[in-house]
């Protein structure tokens, strides 16, 4: 038997699991610094099996705006160039035959409002995904009701209660997405 204090539990939870995924898909953008996230999604074919590239590598910062792809396996080299290509990340990679190195362009006035515009799309989506959270914990609620486990003032206390916590977690999200905005439009 599900409680109220249950519902609003999970929730947080699932909220919080929200906030996590914001902040994932938030580190693959990059504002014209290096950042060794952006090759997170990076797949190399080694030897058949398709493999993240921070598995095979030391990935390093020498330069704010310069990652160096240092390859434990130096044969792969080729491999990891097209895989980095193929990844579609905007920065073409260039091997020295030991080492593989990226230069990020400084960001013109367009691409950092291109990067907004994506900063901003991302966030509605988040926030659709919490108000579908907050759909679910309501559906609960009512069968709540249904079963005549609660009252209806209950029901209604705990419809005013999610409504509560939902807001709460849409301020953290448009804080989140305030921050990176400023981050992506800071020379």
């Amino acid at each position: 038997m599900t409680t109220q204090k249950e519902v609003y539990d999970n929730l947080k939870e699932n909220l919080e699991k929200v906030i996590n995924h914001l902040n994932v898909e938030y580190s693959s953008i990059r504002a014209g610094r290096a950042n060794p996230k952006i090759l997170d999604k990076v797949l190399v074919d080694y030897y058949g099996t398709p493999t993240p590239l921070y598995q095979m590598a030391n990935i390093s910062v020498p330069e704010p705006r310069m990652l160096v792809i240092s390859l434990w396996d130096t044969s792969m080299i080729k491999d990891v160039v097209k895989a980095i290509n193929e990844a579609n990340i905007g920065i073409n990679p260039n091997d020295d035959g030991k080492v593989i190195r990226l230069v990020f362009p400084i960001l013109t006035e367009e691409r950092r409002k291109e990067l907004v515009k994506q900063t901003k799309k991302i966030a509605e989506e988040v926030k659709v995904s919490a108000r579908n959270e907050r759909r679910d914990s309501l559906d609960k609620i009512k069968q709540l009701k249904k079963d005549n486990l609660i009252t209806e003032d209950m029901e209604k206390a705990s419809g005013v209660e999610i409504q509560k916590i939902l807001d709460e977690y849409i301020a953290k999200i448009d804080k989140i997405a305030g921050d990176k905005e400023k981050e992506v439009m800071s020379v």
